[in-house]
């Protein structure tokens, strides 16, 4: 059978016997339309991502000439005038024609989003991250496309990787993992999940003070090389290994290929459908891999700037928009005050690179339903969607604490009144909201039940004239209530 290698050493081979694919410019038109995944790519696109610049002047003819040779080496077999049926012409350029299991990038991809109980999850990851020899597309990293679809696909290794050691824990293989996942995290020390998943591998494994040591760790790499304190997800775990609490227990060791005994047969609620509007395309690939390889979640568009955001809004009337808030010709904050104003409007999520943006102020006024950094974990992202679409705005911690680092001590003509007739409650209260945290971990904080703290935000927010728990943040630090060295507290 013809098969393709991108995860490694460029590659065409019948069975095993690896075939002569010529130069590597030549190559490299294999390999671009390999990445297309199938679709067409017009041979004017071909000549502009093979020679940046300035391409030859016979740039038609001799891509055409890659395509011939290229033709007899993948069809030796082919007629002279018998059509071809891998490397095919689909005008006005080229595409591959092959099946997913004969491409490792593709089968890879599709391993990746594969969902299922624990033992499937960790056979199908394992099976999948055995295809990979080596970096994706190295032969071609002076060509800009190659290098973004690399990076898409190291991305997906990584994720491939988190849920692989996901399933292990679930399955109760937490003191094998131990070592993959130092690795891992030490590879990778901006990834939360690496750090939350080696924490909780070595808590199970009876070893507490090391998956202490392990957040710490993290906490100081984030602070030391991007000034952030831990995500929601990885502060959560540190509380609850504190208190041990009893869901962090190892479950019942399984084998890999034990099967569940139980089935429980649950309602699955309706996708939640998502428009991504952000300007750089490879932050769109990246959150459509998320949205993706995550259940319960639907991508229905994408835009490039906050027109097409409004646009596709309308269309789609999605539940949720994922939205950069600095994007060419129409801004997301402009467009979320937009999309925010009409009737039965979706949730707006705010995504920022930096969290000291001056829009920030205005966009939580406007009335979104919380921020992201786009360098969090996919699990942050998804938590604030889900946070979102439950009516439970959250806002990093990190975003949180620079927000009011940077407008500490400025008012607003337009703020809301002064926290006059405020208990001692209700003033502890808008602090823990303040500093970025949900319902649900106020109430484990506070050991009140949820549905209690619930109650009390809404009065909350009723007593100030406020219609979102986010302005509450604005309102704390206005009003003096908390102050930039509040946060790390």
């Amino acid at each position: 059978m013809l098969t393709f290698r991108a995860l490694g050493p460029f590659q065409a081979r019948h069975g095993d016997v690896v075939l002569d694919l010529g130069g590597q410019r030549q190559m490299a038109v294999l390999a671009r339309l390999l990445v297309a995944g199938g679709r067409a790519v017009p041979v004017s696109m071909l000549i502009d991502e093979l020679w940046p610049g300035e391409p030859p002047a016979q740039a038609l003819s001799t891509i055409q000439g890659y395509v011939s040779r290229l033709r007899r080496a993948l069809e030796p077999g082919r007629a002279p005038r018998e059509e071809a049926e891998v490397l095919v012409s689909a005008p006005p350029g080229y595409a591959l024609r092959a099946a997913s299991d004969q491409v490792d990038s593709w089968e890879f991809e599709s391993a990746v989003k594969m969902e299922g109980e624990p033992a499937a999850v960790w056979e199908r990851m394992d099976r999948a991250l055995a295809l990979w020899r080596g970096p994706a597309l190295a032969e071609f990293s002076d060509l800009s496309w190659a290098v973004t679809e690399a990076g898409r696909l190291e991305e997906l290794r990584l994720i491939a990787l988190e849920r692989r050691a996901g399933a292990g824990l679930a399955l109760g293989q937490s003191g094998a993992l131990v070592a993959d996942l130092e690795a891992h995290a030490s590879a990778h020390p901006l990834r939360e999940e690496a750090w939350r998943l080696l924490a909780l591998a070595l808590y199970r494994s009876g070893r507490q003070g090391d998956a202490l040591g392990a957040l710490r760790r993290a906490r100081t790499m984030l602070r030391d090389e991007l000034g952030l304190d831990l995500g929601a997800a990885l502060q959560r775990l540190e509380s609850d290994m504190l208190v041990q609490a009893p869901h962090l227990d190892a479950p019942a060791k399984r084998g890999p290929k034990e099967r569940e005994t139980v089935s429980v047969r649950v309602a699955e609620p309706a996708a939640l459908r998502v428009v991504v509007a952000d300007d750089q395309a490879l932050v769109r690939t990246g959150l459509r891999v998320v949205l993706d390889s995550e259940p319960g979640f639907h991508l229905v568009a994408e835009a490039e700037d906050g027109e097409q955001a409004i646009a596709a809004v309308r269309e789609t009337a999605p539940d949720l928009v994922l939205m950069d808030i600095q994007m060419p010709r129409l801004d997301g904050l402009t467009a979320a005050r937009r999309i925010l104003a009409d009737e039965s409007p979706p949730k707006v999520v705010m995504m920022t690179t930096f969290g000291t943006d001056d829009n920030l102020y205005a966009a939580l006024r406007a009335g979104v339903s919380g921020f992201v950094l786009k360098t969090s974990a996919p699990e942050q992202l998804i938590t604030a969607m889900r946070a979102a679409q439950a009516g439970d705005a959250l806002i990093d911690p990190a975003v949180t604490t620079r927000l009011i680092a940077a407008f500490a001590g400025r008012t607003d003509p337009s703020a809301p009144p002064a926290l006059a007739g405020l208990g001692d409650t209700e003033l502890d209260l808008m602090k823990l909201i303040a500093r970025g945290l949900t319902n649900q971990q106020i109430s484990a904080t506070l050991a009140v039940p949820e549905r209690s703290v619930a109650q009390s935000v809404t009065k909350l927010l009723d007593h100030l004239g406020l219609f979102d728990r986010a302005q509450l943040v604005v309102a704390a630090y206005e009003s003096g209530l908390v102050n930039p060295g509040d946060m790390g507290r």
